[in-house]
């Protein structure tokens, strides 16, 4: 009777420990390459800064910022102040 015993208090604190470690894994963090889901889908108004990494913000001309991932190609050909019109690409996931 006493190795039954053991046998399930043993089964019993491997599953409870094996649940602890479940619940503290984290969340993955949002990718990069996803988008909000209020994004707008279509953006016109000026460039207000272009960073050396791809990172562009625009104004539009309600005034509100827009923060978007370019190519490199496309962040040597704009600089602060060009007007610009951009909208989402269909391939982008929403987060």
């Amino acid at each position: 009777m006493n190795r039954w015993l053991l046998l399930s208090g043993g089964f019993v604190s491997a599953l409870l420990l094996s649940a602890g470690l479940a619940v503290g894994q984290t969340q993955p963090k949002a990718s990069t390459d996803c988008v909000k889901h209020d994004a707008p889908k279509k953006v016109e108004g000026q460039v207000v800064n272009v960073a050396p990494d791809g990172k562009m913000t625009v104004r539009d001309k309600k005034g509100q910022t827009h923060d978007f991932q370019v190519s490199p190609e496309m962040a040597k050909e704009y600089k602060a102040g060009d007007q610009i019109e951009a909208k989402l690409s269909d391939g982008q996931k929403k987060c």
